[in-house]
């Protein structure tokens, strides 16, 4: 039996069913036709045993034939019916289930041949016992076997469609989890190969900048001359002003000119005039500075949060909170959404931007925790340890840029 049929249950129990239906009839066939034979002059043990007989040969390939095995046992029982039909006429009605039989075990052309001789001695049979042939008993057998063999040829037609349709969707499904998985990895080599190039960016500026400056200054200062003090402050302010340029250029553009507090801020405001949802930030008073690498991190991390909080949740109210603990700085950001299964994997952009942000955070020593289930809501907290810039150059999230 293909693994896909055990795993849908609704075909399961079909096919279930089906097969429950042809022992039924079998035995039901085997015991009424014994008793019409016995009625008709048959002696009972000859009767019974050829019934008990074909009975037990049935069961047995029922429950053990399997593969090309099946062939072999479909034959057993047809030479056991030939025998019963030499007893009496009334076994003919056991064809039936050995047509329903065929369909199933056998390919079509192969159980139409396999009906033919079949329904042949079904027909022939009243002649072996002396009793005159009638119409019903040409059509009787032609329709009836006609009947169960296309009944069974269809069923087993629908079961191997139902079959292909599965293997076909598993396949679909495989190609679409591998599409996802190449996607995933074109963005990370597109994302590395942007970094490479925002690294080689940097590398000439400073060097045909700051570099060149500072070696002019370096070269000024071992004169020893006083009269070049003007020259080297100017180099220097010039040097200073390439070095914001720089930096500036870094930064995202939410933070310029406002802090992370601020920022998120006009975030919220702006998804509260987006949607309605209700919106609150509120940030611990012992918070410590934050380096702007940290601030860029946090930022991006609300982001794509409160983006999963726009298209996902279906919430009322949301809540970004910063706080520190023992030198580690979270922001929770907290709906009262339609929550998911946390932990599930699926290929979704919500499982796409939780990625994400774990992997912003980790790039710090960072981490993210999920909590969420579904019809309570989801909270993300984002945790980062608290860290100042080289040089005591510092950020405040509630604080001017």
């Amino acid at each position: 039996m293909p693994s896909s049929v055990r795993a849908d249950p609704s075909r399961w129990r079909m096919l279930t069913i089906a097969r429950f239906s042809l022992h039924l009839i079998t035995a039901l066939l085997s015991a009424v036709t014994a008793i019409r034979a016995i009625a008709t002059g048959v002696p009972l043990l000859p009767a019974m045993l050829a019934a008990g007989v074909f009975l037990a040969w049935y069961a047995t390939g029922a429950a053990f034939a399997r593969g090309r095995f099946t062939g072999g046992w479909l034959g057993g029982l047809s030479i056991l019916w030939l025998g019963m039909l030499l007893i009496s006429s009334e076994f003919v009605w056991l064809s039936f289930p050995l047509l329903l039989l065929a369909g199933h075990v056998l390919r079509r052309w192969p159980s139409v041949i396999f009906a033919v001789p079949v329904l042949a001695a079904a027909i022939l049979t009243p002649i072996l016992h002396q009793v005159p042939i009638t119409f019903a008993h040409v059509v009787g057998p032609l329709l009836g076997g006609g009947f169960a063999l296309a009944i069974s040829l269809g069923y087993d037609a629908l079961l191997r469609d139902a079959v292909e349709r599965e293997r076909l969707i598993d396949s679909l499904v495989r190609t679409q989890e591998e599409m996802a998985s190449l996607q995933h990895e074109l963005a990370r080599t597109q994302r590395d190969a942007g970094a490479e190039q925002e690294r080689t960016r940097l590398a000439r500026d400073l060097h045909d900048t700051i570099a060149q400056e500072l070696s002019s200054m370096v070269l000024m200062a071992r004169t020893g001359d006083g009269a070049v003090m003007p020259q080297i402050e100017s180099l220097a302010q010039h040097s200073l002003g390439d070095l914001r340029r720089i930096v500036a250029a870094l930064a995202p553009a939410e933070l310029e000119g406002a802090a992370l507090a601020a920022a998120i801020a006009r975030m919220l405001e702006a998804l509260r005039d987006a949607t309605g949802i209700t919106t609150d930030l509120s940030v611990a008073p012992d918070l410590p500075p934050l380096p702007t690498s940290q601030e860029v991190v946090f930022l991006r991390v609300a982001q794509s949060a409160l983006a999963n909080v726009r298209q996902h949740a279906h919430a009322a109210a949301v809540s970004v909170a910063f706080a520190v603990d023992a030198g580690t700085v979270t922001m929770t950001v907290a709906d009262d959404g339609v929550g998911f299964v946390a932990g599930e994997s699926a290929t979704t952009s919500t499982s796409y931007g939780l990625s994400a942000m774990r992997s912003r955070l980790r790039e710090f020593g960072g981490a993210l925790e999920v909590r969420s289930a579904p019809g309570e809501g989801t909270t993300l907290v984002a945790a980062l340890p608290a860290g100042r810039m080289p040089g005591g150059a510092e950020r405040v999230p509630g604080g001017n840029g």
